[in-house]
């Protein structure tokens, strides 16, 4: 009998249903001023993503030519939040419902679902648009069945799944509306003990692999006084948000630079975040890219990973790439 269990992993992938794809010619509409509009549309052309709507083929491949792995693990952003609020957006939240839908009915029980920032909304680039929602935490937690805390076993392996804005919420707190962020807060004081009682329970023989969609918690948790001293015990932390393996290396050299806040929200969510960027590497960090990458190299795709149930050698994680069609 085999003594090994393989996972599938996919992040980030942001999948457009029609309404949110019937806004295909009016996301830079919010941004007022025509030189930031000019430039955020030539970073989305050259860089980042020239058409966010288009790339649910590349997810539609991930389905059908991933076998039948143990478990997979869909680590957040389900929808394109092209509102910015997360799914109290009606069209974020069809395009979440529909991507969650397909993962369910492909892989059943064997499906672990993490909460990633676009379900909760966030700031949008050059624009004061949108910001974190209690409605669509709500609404992401009863009405599409994400819990912001999973955790499971797996041999001497224990998954665990967190909600990265809820705990990474100081960097996050100017994007709240000012009556919701003491409940916010509080939220975050219950998931941070539901985390507390996840280590504590932790037998010394046990390893853990991390499942954190966006990489800005992860000093938060390194600090946390029921995580500092397991630390060794984390394998890896899995995380996406980040959509491309080259990112992730720029971050690491871009370690430690100080915050910058004259110029808005985004940069100085981006580099509150850098500023921490050194304590990613306590918990052994494996991006798993967006199905579609970025758009200056097109190197999206999803991870593998086998698990030793007896934790005797590490994971061994293979990057499978969704190649761009003409």
């Amino acid at each position: 009998m085999s003594n090994t269990a393989r996972l599938a992993i996919i992040s980030d992938i942001h999948y457009a249903g029609p309404a949110e794809a019937a806004r295909r010619g009016t996301i830079f509409r919010p941004i007022t001023n025509p030189l930031r509009r000019w430039l955020v549309k030539q970073h989305r052309r050259w860089i980042w993503l020239h058409d966010p709507f288009g790339h649910n083929h590349l997810f539609e491949r991930f389905l059908a030519e991933v076998d039948s792995p143990d478990l997979v693990v869909a680590n957040g952003d389900y929808s394109c939040d092209s509102a910015y609020v997360g799914v109290m957006d009606d069209a974020a939240f069809q395009s979440a419902s529909l991507c969650l839908g397909k993962l369910r009915t492909r892989f059943g029980p064997n499906l672990r679902v993490t909460i990633g920032d676009h379900e909760i909304g966030k700031k949008m680039l050059a624009a004061r648009e949108g910001g974190l929602r209690l409605a669509s935490l709500r609404r992401s937690q009863q009405h599409l069945g994400l819990d912001p805390f999973w955790q499971m076993e797996l041999g001497r392996y224990v998954l665990i799944g967190v909600t990265s804005t809820l705990v990474g919420l100081p960097v996050f707190e100017s994007e709240t509306l000012p009556d919701e962020l003491p409940e916010w807060r509080q939220l975050r004081a219950e998931h941070l003990e539901r985390i507390r009682s996840a280590f504590d329970a932790l037998r010394p023989e046990q390893r853990v692999l991390l499942f954190c969609h966006d990489p800005t918690a992860l000093p938060f948790l390194a600090q946390h006084e029921a995580v500092r001293p397991r630390l060794a015990q984390i394998a890896n932390a899995v995380i996406g948000h980040l959509h491309s393996s080259s990112l992730l290396k720029q971050s690491f050299r871009l370690a430690g630079i100080p915050p910058i806040h004259f110029l808005g929200h985004t940069p100085r969510r981006i580099t509150l975040a850098l500023r921490e960027a050194r304590w990613w590497k306590c918990f052994n960090v494996v991006l798993c890219p967006s199905p579609a990458g970025i758009q200056l190299l097109k190197d999206g795709g999803y991870l593998t990973v086998e698990l030793d149930l007896d934790a005797a050698r590490p994971p061994r994680f293979e990057c499978h790439p969704l190649p761009w069609t003409t």
